[in-house]
């Protein structure tokens, strides 16, 4: 199959890779989770994010190696297996090597992302009520990641933000943190509580059913944590 962008697979090929996200203004969260409540109005200014989920192919041009829990080797599949802190490294390395500030994304970032920023159509998934036409989950996956960008992107043109791997982002998890936000009338360009235990993890991943794989749905794990479903997805202003 070929595909109509080519994912990032060195660092001098990873420009090519970044899709700008207009700011605006969006309603965060949702109804069906208790830790998705309460929603509330969120404004974020303009930000770059990967068209694709970090390949296998990128990191190891990166690092100089596979990480040590990978499970399921491909160039062109997302790396994982690994922490959140292992993710700092890389993007320590990464921005070392280009000169540019690569880090992950914000939760308020990622949903408005997977939304479709300001070309959202309000849909359950990132691109589509349909997640088969944009995800791999347990109904389709064959109980293994799949190569980037085979599925339908987003309204941005983004690939797999809901499911295939799980996406960490740079915020520290607060069960309680979305009540603080919703106080606000509209809360700017939010960051997340200051500080915590576990971090904040997003999109579904290929072993799980559909409802986990929801712009909406979130997901906690401690920095240390490695699985065989956690991946990234860079981001820059």
């Amino acid at each position: 199959m070929t595909l109509p962008f080519t994912p990032a697979t060195t660092i001098e090929t990873l420009e090519d890779d970044m899709v700008f996200v207009e700011g605006g203004e969006f309603v965060m969260g949702g109804e069906w989770h208790d830790n998705e409540k309460p929603i509330h109005k969120v404004a974020l200014d303009g930000f770059y994010i990967g068209r694709f989920p970090v390949t296998q192919a990128l990191w190891k041009a990166v690092m100089g190696s596979d990480p040590e829990e990978l499970s399921f080797p491909h160039l062109l599949r997302p790396v994982e297996g690994v922490s959140w802190e292992d993710c700092q490294e890389f993007i320590k390395k990464l921005n070392h090597e280009t000169g540019k500030t690569y880090r992950l994304p914000t939760e308020a970032e990622w949903e408005y992302a997977a939304r479709g920023g300001k070309y959202s159509q309000g849909f359950t998934y990132a691109g589509s009520n349909n997640l088969f036409e944009v995800g791999w989950y347990d109904d389709n996956s064959q109980e293994i990641t799949q190569p980037v960008g085979l599925k339908r992107p987003n309204e941005l043109g983004i690939f797999d933000m809901s499911g295939n791997v799980d996406e960490w982002c740079q915020d520290w998890y607060g069960s309680d943190y979305y009540t603080q936000c919703a106080k606000q009338k509209i809360i700017h360009n939010p960051k997340g509580p200051k500080s915590g235990e576990y971090r904040v993890v997003r999109g579904g991943s290929w072993y799980i059913d559909d409802y986990n794989c929801r712009v909406a749905y979130r997901l906690n794990a401690l920095p240390s944590d490695r699985y065989l479903s956690f991946g990234l997805r860079l981001c820059r202003y």
